[in-house]
Protein backbone atom coordinates (compact mmCIF):
# COMPACT_ATOMS: atom_id res chain seq x y z
CA UNK A 1 0.00 0.00 0.00
CA UNK A 2 1.47 3.17 -0.68
CA UNK A 3 0.26 6.66 -0.45
CA UNK A 4 2.25 9.81 -2.20
CA UNK A 5 1.62 13.61 -1.69
CA UNK A 6 3.34 16.02 -4.13
CA UNK A 7 2.48 19.82 -5.04
CA UNK A 8 3.91 21.30 -1.78
CA UNK A 9 6.12 23.80 -1.64
CA UNK A 10 6.71 27.70 -0.96
CA UNK A 11 4.15 30.32 -2.18
CA UNK A 12 2.92 34.03 -1.12
CA UNK A 13 0.03 34.87 0.94
CA UNK A 14 -2.69 34.96 -1.72
CA UNK A 15 -1.07 31.63 -4.22
CA UNK A 16 -2.45 29.11 -4.89
CA UNK A 17 -1.11 25.28 -5.11
CA UNK A 18 -2.65 21.87 -5.88
CA UNK A 19 -1.44 19.20 -4.07
CA UNK A 20 -2.07 15.28 -5.08
CA UNK A 21 -2.18 12.39 -3.42
CA UNK A 22 -1.23 8.92 -5.94
CA UNK A 23 -2.64 5.90 -4.37
CA UNK A 24 -1.98 2.75 -5.02
CA UNK A 25 -1.92 -1.24 -3.40
CA UNK A 26 -5.56 -0.63 -2.37
CA UNK A 27 -9.34 -1.14 -3.88
CA UNK A 28 -8.70 3.31 -4.24
CA UNK A 29 -12.79 3.82 -4.94
CA UNK A 30 -13.68 1.98 -2.11
CA UNK A 31 -12.30 4.04 0.75
CA UNK A 32 -12.92 7.56 2.08
CA UNK A 33 -10.27 10.17 1.41
CA UNK A 34 -8.96 13.06 3.48
CA UNK A 35 -6.32 15.52 3.54
CA UNK A 36 -4.91 16.26 7.06
CA UNK A 37 -2.35 18.94 8.10
CA UNK A 38 -0.15 19.48 10.99
CA UNK A 39 1.84 23.09 11.85
CA UNK A 40 5.06 22.83 14.52
CA UNK A 41 3.65 22.71 17.90
CA UNK A 42 -0.15 22.39 17.22
CA UNK A 43 -2.29 19.60 16.51
CA UNK A 44 -3.39 17.51 13.21
CA UNK A 45 -6.19 19.17 12.04
CA UNK A 46 -8.77 17.85 9.52
CA UNK A 47 -8.61 19.85 6.38
CA UNK A 48 -10.72 18.44 3.67
CA UNK A 49 -12.82 14.77 2.93
CA UNK A 50 -14.80 13.27 -0.09
CA UNK A 51 -16.50 10.41 -0.12
CA UNK A 52 -16.00 7.28 -2.25
CA UNK A 53 -17.64 8.47 -5.07
CA UNK A 54 -17.00 11.93 -4.85
CA UNK A 55 -20.29 13.18 -3.90
CA UNK A 56 -19.86 14.40 -0.81
CA UNK A 57 -17.04 16.41 0.51
CA UNK A 58 -16.27 18.19 3.66
CA UNK A 59 -14.07 21.14 5.07
CA UNK A 60 -12.67 22.45 7.82
CA UNK A 61 -13.88 25.74 8.70
CA UNK A 62 -10.51 27.67 8.46
CA UNK A 63 -10.74 26.31 4.37
CA UNK A 64 -13.99 27.10 3.18
CA UNK A 65 -14.44 28.89 0.41
CA UNK A 66 -10.50 28.16 -0.64
CA UNK A 67 -9.69 25.01 -0.34
CA UNK A 68 -11.50 22.08 -2.77
CA UNK A 69 -10.94 18.37 -2.66
CA UNK A 70 -11.53 16.33 -5.06
CA UNK A 71 -10.79 12.64 -6.64
CA UNK A 72 -10.43 10.96 -10.05
CA UNK A 73 -10.97 6.54 -9.12
CA UNK A 74 -9.86 6.14 -12.54
CA UNK A 75 -6.56 7.47 -12.01
CA UNK A 76 -6.22 6.39 -7.49
CA UNK A 77 -6.20 10.05 -7.14
CA UNK A 78 -7.13 12.68 -4.75
CA UNK A 79 -6.27 16.48 -4.81
CA UNK A 80 -7.17 19.74 -2.97
CA UNK A 81 -6.94 22.07 -4.65
CA UNK A 82 -5.67 25.75 -2.17
CA UNK A 83 -6.61 29.15 -3.04
CA UNK A 84 -6.09 32.26 -1.21
CA UNK A 85 -3.16 30.31 0.74
CA UNK A 86 -2.57 32.33 3.97
CA UNK A 87 1.05 32.10 6.34
CA UNK A 88 -1.52 29.83 8.90
CA UNK A 89 -1.94 27.15 6.21
CA UNK A 90 1.54 26.36 6.43
CA UNK A 91 2.07 22.70 7.73
CA UNK A 92 2.79 19.12 6.58
CA UNK A 93 -0.26 18.37 4.36
CA UNK A 94 -0.75 14.84 4.29
CA UNK A 95 -3.30 12.19 2.87
CA UNK A 96 -5.31 9.64 4.20
CA UNK A 97 -7.57 6.45 3.13
CA UNK A 98 -10.41 5.45 5.53
CA UNK A 99 -12.65 2.69 5.12
CA UNK A 100 -14.12 1.96 8.71
CA UNK A 101 -11.40 0.94 11.08
CA UNK A 102 -8.79 0.82 8.33
CA UNK A 103 -6.66 3.46 7.02
CA UNK A 104 -3.33 4.44 4.90
CA UNK A 105 -1.54 7.29 5.08
CA UNK A 106 0.86 9.09 3.20
CA UNK A 107 4.35 10.70 4.22
CA UNK A 108 2.95 14.14 3.97
CA UNK A 109 4.30 17.34 1.63
CA UNK A 110 5.44 20.41 3.39
CA UNK A 111 3.18 23.67 2.38
CA UNK A 112 4.57 27.05 3.24
CA UNK A 113 3.11 30.35 2.93
CA UNK A 114 4.94 32.96 3.72
CA UNK A 115 6.16 36.48 1.88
Amino acid sequence: VQLVESGGGLVQPGESLRLSCAASGFTFSSYTMNWYRQAPRKERELVASISTGGRTTNYADSVKGRFTISRDNAKNTVYLQMNSLKPEDTAVYRCNAQRGSRGYWGQGTQVTVSS
